[in-house]
């Protein structure tokens, strides 16, 4: 069974920054992934993709976060990250972490993790992310 923990989330104000952890553990399972993801949804939203990361460390972001947010992992140590600075209030979300064992990939210059929900199969609960003006 493949469980993912996340946490980190808060309350901040705008300019602030947080650092979301994703622990990933899998009794019988490996948790070598070939694709992890950072996700959110807010109130009335869709889920969208934050940023993405495949097995040979290639990295993909919403236009919203580039420049804002570094998705890194430690592989080691089994934990994602999501680094956000800047925050704005519009950030403001539920924030998953998602993964999976088939890499899909998109084209955007080379080939890129999906940010697609669709495309993970493994979830956690989530962590709030608040951010005030």
């Amino acid at each position: 069974q493949v469980q993912l923990v996340e946490s980190g989330g808060g309350s901040v104000q705008a300019g602030g920054s947080l650092r979301l952890l994703c622990v990933a553990s899998a009794h019988r399972y490996s948790t070598y992934f070939q694709m992890l993801g950072w996700f959110r949804q807010a109130p009335g939203k869709e889920r969208e993709g934050v940023a993405a990361i495949d097995s040979d460390g290639k990295t993909t972001y919403a236009d919203s976060v580039k420049g804002r947010f570094t998705i890194s992992q430690d592989n080691a140590k089994n934990i994602l990250y999501l680094q956000m600075n800047s925050l704005k209030p519009e950030d403001s979300a539920m924030y998953y972490c998602a993964a999976d064992y088939v890499l899909r990939r998109v084209w955007g210059g080379s080939w890129l993790p999906s940010r697609n929900p669709a495309d993970y199969n493994y979830w956690g609960q989530g962590t709030q992310v608040t951010v005030s003006s």
